[in-house]
């Protein structure tokens, strides 16, 4: 099943402050990621800052695609995720590496031997994720929960994969938020690391 592609519009403001759409279409910036077949990101805007420049500014999507979000700013995005495939789980892990450099954070992966899913990883943000279309199962270190159409996560940088079991494509949508462990967290998430290995 394929997903239809996503029209964005953008809006601003001309020379006098009238309010006008600044663009209209289709989006710039569509990736398919290669060591996990069948994965494609759909960019649609991120922000640099908090608070957000608020300006006709140039299309923030168009450099590298990069996984979290910019310090203190956002991104938006959605991604279609196919199917866990038997091969995927048995000789996906091997892969993560080279699939997280390609999204622009070879850092992120925490796959290990013992992992619950190849796609395991983590990234220092609040997201929510939204199911727009199928179903999908959040996957953490001790736990997975189905999510279906219409169900909302809130991801607050923990160690996670998103593992489509059903047997056809799924579609979400996610808003990354910069974030900062507390120091408290950070210690602990350190320790846990040390005790397992990555």
């Amino acid at each position: 099943m394929a997903f239809h592609p996503i029209r964005r519009i953008v809006t601003g403001h001309d020379a006098q402050g009238k309010a006008i759409v600044s663009e209209a279409g289709l989006l710039p910036k569509v990736v398919a990621i290669e060591k996990i077949p069948g994965t494609v990101f759909h960019e649609i805007w991120s922000t640099q800052s908090t608070p957000a420049q608020i300006d006709n500014g140039a299309d923030p999507t168009l450099g590298a695609l990069v996984l979290p979000p910019p310090q203190a700013g956002t991104r938006i995005r959605v991604v279609d995720i196919p199917p866990d495939t038997e091969d995927f789980l048995a000789h996906g892990a091997a892969a993560m590496h080279d699939a997280f450099t390609q999204i622009g954070d070879a850092s992120a992966s925490t796959v290990r031997v013992d992992s619950p899913h190849p796609l395991m990883h983590r990234t220092e943000s609040v997201d929510y994720g939204v199911v727009l279309d199928g179903e999908m199962t959040l996957v953490l270190d001790d736990s997975a929960t189905l999510l279906r159409q219409g169900d909302v996560v809130v991801q607050r940088g923990t160690n996670h994969a998103w593992a489509n079991r059903s047997g056809r494509m799924c579609r979400m949508l996610f808003v990354l938020v910069d974030g900062a462990y507390t120091p408290a967290l950070r210690e602990a998430l350190q320790a846990r690391a040390s005790e397992v290995g990555h």
